[in-house]
């Protein structure tokens, strides 16, 4: 490469605990993208989207089908394209193809990304490696800063990488992309088995799995960081529906009905993350929320059937 050296320099990501969020947050940011944060959480899904592990690991975060929300990551103007999975054996030609491809992507001008712990933007490449964006800084040192070519060493010595391109690519009409966002809503409670693999359990799923998990895993750092993450979708699903009723005024009542019901999920589910809680009253917090949500789910089902839909064919 003669030392040639790219960077995106207007490429950051913020320090989402949702780091899929934050990723698709700088990418929209970069490519000139209006999307508020509640925005980006409502229109991908990931507001409404839950995934629990049986044994409450902390990977379930991210061991749930992303390709069931690529359309509506593109409904929002981003095209995200899956480059593959990469394991610790990965060849060396292997390894030299797909770093070809970010290489090629970011000379355009296109954010890449990585998972491998957690979601980081590749916001450019030098003469040894990709520079990659720190979502909470050097710490915790699960986010590294760069990754050399070849070796990966940065990873540690298990690999388990993802890679992606984010192009930019025309958004859907608003109401379109709103309407999609919250048919998938419903589908992951109606649906569940369609999101997720069979050791885990999304929508629907998830509060079985977690309740049951409570009693022998509910004081670890799995459960801590589940209900971190977790709880900070429910605050953006509830910040969603603000946006969506003052958009459109004829449903208003209705979404602020679903935006105190969010909240209030947020909450519990943030207090079923307290380490030191006993399991008693973290099953209570965790079947309120369920109640909630199945109820909140009815009431989408609903807006997304009538209000909605009249709503957004009169504005348009």
């Amino acid at each position: 490469m003669g030392g040639k050296a790219v960077q995106l320099s207007d490429l950051e990501q913020p320090p989402f605990c949702t780091t899929l969020m934050g990723v698709l947050k700088g990418a929209a940011d970069h490519h000139g993208l209006a999307l508020s944060a509640p925005a980006l959480f409502g229109l991908t899904g990931h507001a409404f989207l839950m995934n629990i592990h049986t044994e409450l690991c902390p990977s379930s975060p991210y061991c749930w089908k992303l390709e069931t929300v690529l359309p509506l990551i593109e409904n929002m103007g981003l095209r995200m394209t899956y480059l593959g999975f990469f394991g610790t054996d990965a060849s060396p030609e292997t390894r030299a193809d797909v770093e070809a491809k970010l290489r090629d992507a970011l000379d355009r001008g296109v954010p890449c990304s990585a998972l491998n712990m957690e979601h980081q933007l590749i916001c450019g490449y030098d003469a040894d490696g990709f520079l990659m964006t720190q979502p909470w800084g050097p710490d915790p040192p699960v986010t590294p800063a760069r990754l050399t070519f070849g070796s990966w060493a940065e990873f540690g010595e298990q690999v388990h990488a993802c890679f992606f391109t984010i192009e930019k690519t025309d958004p859907a009409p608003h109401a379109e992309a709103v309407l999609a966002s919250l048919a998938y809503a419903v589908d992951l409670q109606r649906h569940p088995s369609a999101h997720s693999s069979e050791a885990s359990g999304a929508g629907s799923l998830a509060y079985d799995n977690w309740i049951a998990a409570v009693p022998g895993h509910g004081a670890g750092h799995g459960a801590w960081w589940n209900a971190t993450v977790w709880s900070e979708c429910r605050a953006m699903a509830a910040a969603y529906f603000d946006e969506i009723g003052a958009r459109y005024r004829e449903v208003a009542t209705r979404c602020a009905d679903l935006s105190e019901s969010y909240r209030q999920i947020s909450a519990d589910l943030k207090g079923a993350g307290d380490k030191a809680l006993a399991s008693e009253p973290k099953i209570a917090l965790l079947r309120h929320a369920q109640e909630l949500e199945r109820q909140a789910v009815d009431g989408i089902e609903a807006l997304a059937a009538t209000g909605l839909r009249d709503a957004a064919l009169s504005a348009s």
